[in-house]
């Protein structure tokens, strides 16, 4: 059952470095790649968008169309970036944009067909990830998922940046990589083979809810940005993270759904069973209801992410998720992070996503994250207390 604690002890306090009074240098897309994929001579970049209506992929149509937003943005700062300079100073070649059919959701396979600015149908596989060396796929929904899997077949290597706004340009892709590389290494470190992670959620009421999820000693993942070498692979950017795909998990966590309803999850066995009202709208809690009965599988919970970089809050998970000081959960697919939920697992393949649930004060206001702790071995450290890093962790950022 729940356990109270008093309403003093579920005021967040601020984070310990502020954002606001850190200077990001000007946005670079030639210090982006160079230091993300430090490309050879001769490598064949190009560019994947996403758009509802495909169709206006042809000479560039999207960018008179009302909406389509981030895929201007992938026009303005990638594509012609790249032919601006940043493929003559780089050394790279090819520069193609292509687009692909929306998804409808996070982490859902592509399908195979795309077509190039001059409206021509192509294919992803025969024509895009056989050809290029470097692909940046710039979208509405996550591609990081399928992607990871097709760089395996296909060798290439490559970057996935959902979600860019004006805020993500600014900050979370004009910082330094190596550094957010070294940062993430340290917090790694500082949690890695961890037996179990506890989290413990105070709501308005006083309530206290606690999930506890089994890692089972295993090596703590990072997302770091940095996507060097021969070897195929995905960054997922703006990046800083330490990640680890649960083995198990049981107890009770707190979810605002996107209308604003705030749910109670109960979770056993790693499966998020049900969900239950604590306010808002009934119908949507009902409809999470029927899906988590229709297709169980899309309880099942696939990560447990901490963010590891000092950045302003965007407005889009893919940055905010990265913020030092929160922690998120995923539920759905995971084999891109080296899970066993894979695609064919569930019911229907609209359903296979691989959905961030973040835990941030932005983004969560009406509960709190009391604490999170480490269990490893007989050593047992907090992680976070109300959306700020302990001394544990700001000691091993420090080195």
């Amino acid at each position: 059952m729940p356990t109270l604690l008093t309403r003093t002890h579920l005021q967040p306090s601020p984070m310990p470095l502020a954002p606001e009074s850190r200077v990001f240098p000007e946005f670079s897309l030639t210090r982006l790649l160079g230091t993300v994929f430090e490309p050879t001579q001769g490598c064949r970049i190009c560019i994947l968008i996403d758009l509802e209506d495909v169709g206006l992929a042809k000479n560039f149509a999207f960018l008179e169309a009302p909406g389509h937003e981030i895929q201007k943005r992938a026009h303005e700062h990638f594509y012609l970036g790249l032919r601006d300079g940043a493929m003559t100073d780089l050394g790279l070649s090819g520069g193609e944009m292509f687009a692909y059919r929306m998804t409808g959701g996070s982490n859902l396979d592509l399908a195979d067909e795309c077509w190039d600015m001059n409206g021509r149908q192509l294919s992803l596989d025969h024509d895009v990830y056989a050809n290029y060396d470097i692909i940046l796929c710039i979208s509405t929904f996550s591609a990081t998922a399928p992607l990871t899997a097709k760089c395996k077949t296909f060798g290439f290597r490559g970057a996935t940046l959902h979600g860019v706004n004006d805020i993500i340009l600014a900050t979370g892709l004009a910082v330094d990589y190596d550094q957010v590389s070294a940062d993430a290494e340290r917090l790694r470190k500082a949690m890695t083979r961890a037996d179990r992670i506890e989290i413990d959620f105070g709501l308005e009421d006083g309530t206290i809810l606690t999930a506890s999820l089994d890692l089972g000693g295993q090596e703590a993942q990072k997302s770091h940005g940095l996507c060097r070498g021969t070897q195929p692979d995905v960054a997922n950017l703006p990046a800083g993270e330490v990640y680890f795909v649960p083995v198990d998990a049981n107890g009770q966590f707190p979810m605002k759904y996107s209308d604003g309803t705030l749910g109670l999850l109960e979770v056993r066995h790693r499966n998020i069973v049900s969900s239950r009202l604590l306010q808002g709208d009934q119908a949507t809690i009902d409809a999470h209801n029927a899906r988590l009965q229709d297709d169980p599988m899309t309880g099942t919970l696939g990560e447990l992410g901490f963010g590891t970089q000092v950045l302003p809050v965007s407005g889009a998970d893919i940055q905010d998720e990265k913020v030092f000081g929160t922690c998120h959960l995923a539920t759905g697919r995971d084999d891109h992070l080296g899970g066993d939920i894979v695609p064919g697992l569930f019911k229907r393949h609209e359903n296979s996503t691989h959905d961030d649930i973040l835990f941030a004060p932005h983004k969560t206001p009406n509960f709190d994250l009391v604490e999170v702790r480490m269990k490893r071995g007989a050593q047992e450290e907090i992680l976070i207390e109300h959306f700020r890093p302990s001394e544990y962790l700001l000691r091993a950022l420090r080195g």
